[in-house]
């Protein structure tokens, strides 16, 4: 069975994207579809998430022995229900019972962040880390911890939801319902709504972005702005500079909290490279509680790109097919 496939599935908030994985942590095969908008109902969801099964399961001859969701949410912890999405329209959605009705494979069901984590621990960047939390800057900000081996959920199973801890008191709103989320300072979203509050109180400063848009503001993106940051746009390179250092603010709380010995950024803001990361390592040790007088955890991007989500989701579900069969020989 531990050389057997499991496909693996990452639910964000623009997309579905799943893969065929195999017990390296090599994806073989891949499909895609957008994620539905948020106000639709889950089952529009959920059907999104059968059709990529369906597509890899149909895509292949090999023996395929689980599927693993990454969800983008609050994962109780039984692991099968998703309790609250803010970018979705979960709301104590019975996920691994509504999918396993209509997929033929043994369904599991993990947190996003958590399976990401576990990919970079398992096969990327965080390989032979005892101690690593891992941060996910995407359409939000996702975070877990893997410790000593063992993904670290929490009583309810809602531990890493770093996005969520108050930076700003009465700040911007967040999707969560509460104001001034780190996410709101230091995500994907908080990148391409600064540099679209630029372009439309027509700063000369968002000259070249708009360029790149043809006016039209609506239409901007963060690897539009990443790529004019690499091409040289002082403006992009300054938001992505105010991202980084919200996002060594949030990472020097997360280790006073818990002092892992390495942070991995990951998710699609990521992709940006040392445009955001050495702004978030200043910051970093500007704010660290005592600075100068402790070790300094390194602050490293994640080696598995977007992929590891789906990557940690199947290698969790084959892990779990593996204790149900050796469980059930005993």
């Amino acid at each position: 069975m531990t050389e057997a496939l499991a496909v693996g599935i990452d639910i964000g908030g623009t997309k579905v994207a799943g893969g065929l994985v195999d017990a390296t942590g090599v994806v073989v095969a891949r499909a895609r579809r957008d994620t539905p908008h948020r106000s639709k109902s889950p089952d529009v969801v959920e059907d999104t998430i059968v059709e990529v099964v369906s597509e890899l399961l149909a895509g292949t001859q090999r023996e395929v022995v689980a599927v693993g969701i990454g969800a983008a949410g609050f994962v109780a912890a039984d692991r099968a229900t998703v309790v609250f999405a803010p970018h979705l329209s979960w709301r104590d959605e019975p996920l691994e019972a509504n999918l396993q009705r209509r997929v033929p494979v043994p369904i599991s069901v993990d947190n996003d962040a958590n399976a990401a984590a576990w990919a970079e621990w398992r096969f990327g960047a965080a390989r032979g880390e005892s101690h690593m939390v891992m941060v996910n800057l995407g359409t939000g900000i996702g975070g877990a911890m893997v410790l000593d081996g063992q993904i670290m959920r929490g009583r309810f199973g809602i531990a890493g939801e770093f996005g969520h801890m108050q930076v700003v008191p009465g700040g911007q709103r967040c999707e969560c319902g509460n104001k001034g989320c780190w996410e709101q300072y230091a995500s994907g979203n908080a990148l391409v709504r600064e540099a679209r509050s630029l372009m439309t109180a027509g700063s000369p400063m968002a000259t070249d972005l708009l360029d790149r848009v043809d006016g039209e503001p609506s239409a901007l993106t963060g690897p539009m702005i990443t790529e004019a940051a690499r091409e040289g746009d002082p403006t992009a390179t300054e938001l992505l500079g105010e991202i980084g250092q919200w996002l060594g603010v949030g990472i020097a709380n997360l280790a006073a909290a818990f002092d892992p010995g390495l942070f991995v950024i990951g998710g699609g803001v990521s992709a940006a490279g040392d445009l955001l990361l050495e702004p978030a390592r200043t910051t970093f040790r500007r704010q660290l509680t005592g600075r100068g007088y402790r070790p300094e955890a390194a602050i490293v991007g994640a080696a598995l790109g977007n992929e590891a989500g789906l990557i940690g989701a199947a290698d969790l579900a084959r892990s779990d097919a593996l204790a149900r069969a050796q469980s059930g020989q005993a």
